[in-house]
């Protein structure tokens, strides 16, 4: 950890930024070590046939997988880099195969949440059931991770016959349990699918698996989902995306519908090395994003309820009422550790925020779910720079144009300089550091800076999840569409009838007067 310099923060509480942040890893490492060693069970394997890649002593499939890098003896903050090559986001090569190939052995051991361990297998055994190929995989949603409090009123749907784990893990509510399935080939996997799953595709499975491909992937967000469908007993919605489109935008943003998923805990039932390195990528910018949307000093609430709120910045179903509008605030109040998880260890090896909470001296302030830890951020127009600078490729473009339009930047120089930001020329190796432009981006008024943001956030999001909505009404089904219509509607009138509640994590961590 590189210490914090910032003309822009007080020097008087460097030293206790560096402290606390010792502090806090200290905390992170000491409660990881007595899930070390891991539990070396693959999960790559199933009973598809399909092998696992990774080898029997690959780490992925631990529920107890971390990223610590040193033990908790440790005194030096730099010694939990010295496994992980600092220049590791300089060329990332997404076309890795296995995960020797990452760049550390703990890399991304963040992304895996710990669960129930009977529930996960109740959930792995769900995936068993299909014989096409799945090589990626993860729940997600108030069916895996809770969004409210024991005894909340039940939602609508029942299981007909899940596992003892499910119907304990979920206090008997019966929530439909949402998948990501992650494969290498679209149509081949329809076409298995459709074999042995007929009855989970609307009609549109009738006209074959060619035309289920396309729909898929010409179409929104790149995913097919099928819902209502029970597996095992339980009713489950599963989504269906190609790897490449996967990868595509947990890495570049091009549609921030699955990255935004992935930006919330989830967990990941079968690993790929190549998903592994993308979401890593997806994780660190939506720090970097959040960074952007937040003043110099914070909460983790704030910091949480900013990146969880950064893919329903233009959804559709937040402007309508078809989404809970205290969700974000939800997702953050009961999933707190498992966001210090996901997050903590980036913002450990980031050099321009840190943890300035004396909370952060207790050894279990990681699982406590009431602490609600402070930060700090270097405001320096360089270092905010070159965040800019690293945000993904498709999402910088779209906040380039728009502060070309805002600094009125002539066509022929403002084409020159993305030429010079270019990321995808092979033959020359570039270090992302802010530019000239970057840093004047980062160095607009701090308001104006969130809404040009905010804009490009909506512009990235809008679009994919207006089609992609459009799209599962034909592969849903009318029926099905109007049932899953019915209750996100539901649960919209249940969020409002038991308070507005805190939305401003959404709005870059600042309240809004009610």
């Amino acid at each position: 950890m590189q210490t914090i310099g910032a003309p822009s923060i007080n020097a008087s509480i460097l030293p206790h930024l560096s402290r606390n942040l010792l502090l806090a890893r200290v905390g992170w490492q000491s409660r990881l070590s007595s899930v070390h060693p891991l539990n070396q069970r693959g999960f790559g394997s199933s009973r598809n046939g399909e092998a696992d890649r990774r080898g029997p002593t690959s780490p992925a499939s631990s529920d107890s997988s971390t990223k610590s890098t040193t033990s908790s003896t440790s005194t030096s903050p730099s010694t939990s880099q010295s496994s992980i090559p600092s220049d590791w986001e300089e060329n990332p090569n997404l076309n890795i195969s296995a995960f020797s190939q990452l760049p550390s052995s703990t890399f991304g051991y963040n992304q895996h949440m710990i669960i129930n361990s009977e529930f996960k297998e109740a959930l792995r055994q769900i995936l068993w059931q299909f014989r096409a190929p799945i090589r990626y995989a993860f729940a997600y949603g108030s069916g895996v991770f809770p969004q409210t409090a024991s005894g909340s009123k039940s939602a609508s749907i029942v299981h007909t016959q899940p596992s003892p784990a499910i119907s304990s893990m979920q206090g008997g509510q019966g929530k439909m349990i949402d998948f990501i399935f992650g494969v290498s080939y679209t149509q081949h996997w329809h076409s298995l699918n459709l074999q042995q799953h007929r009855d989970h595709y609307s009609a549109i499975g009738s006209l074959g698996s060619s035309l289920a491909s396309r729909v898929q992937d010409n179409y929104g967000a790149g995913v097919y989902f099928n819902p209502y469908v029970t597996v095992n007993g339980t009713l489950i919605k599963y989504g269906v995306v190609n790897l490449d489109t996967l990868c595509r935008d947990l890495s570049e943003w091009d549609t921030l519908y699955l990255a935004g998923r992935l930006q919330k805990p989830v967990k990941i039932l079968r690993d790929d090395p190549r998903v592994r390195l993308a979401n890593q990528i997806n994780l660190i910018s939506a720090v970097r994003t959040a960074l952007l949307l937040l003043p110099s000093d914070f909460t983790e609430q704030q910091l949480y309820g900013t990146i969880a709120g950064l893919s329903y910045l233009g959804d559709p179903r937040m402007a309508l009422p078809a989404e809970n509008p205290n969700k974000v605030a939800n997702i953050i109040k009961f999933q707190l550790p498992n966001f210090r998880r996901l997050y903590a260890p980036l913002i450990e090896n980031l050099p321009n925020v840190a943890f300035h909470d004396p909370r952060c001296k207790s050894s279990d302030w990681m699982d406590d779910p009431d602490t609600d830890a402070t930060l700090a951020q270097d405001m320096d127009p360089k270092r905010r720079g070159n965040m800019v600078r690293r945000l993904p490729r498709s999402f910088r473009s779209k906040l380039y144009f728009r502060y070309q339009s805002k600094f009125q930047i002539p066509q022929l120089e403002f084409n020159k300089m993305l030429e010079e930001a270019d990321d995808q020329d092979p033959s020359r190796v570039k270090k992302q550091q802010g530019g000239v432009f970057d840093i004047r981006v980062a160095n607009d008024r701090q308001e104006d800076l969130r809404v040009e943001v905010k804009k490009a956030i909506k512009s990235t999001v809008q679009w994919p999840s207006v089609t992609q909505s459009l799209k599962s009404i034909v592969t849903t089904g009318l029926v099905r569409s109007i049932r899953y219509a019915r209750e996100k509607m539901d649960k919209y009138r249940e969020g409002r009838t038991r308070g507005k509640g805190d939305r401003s994590n959404i709005n870059g961590g600042e309240k809004k007067s009610t």
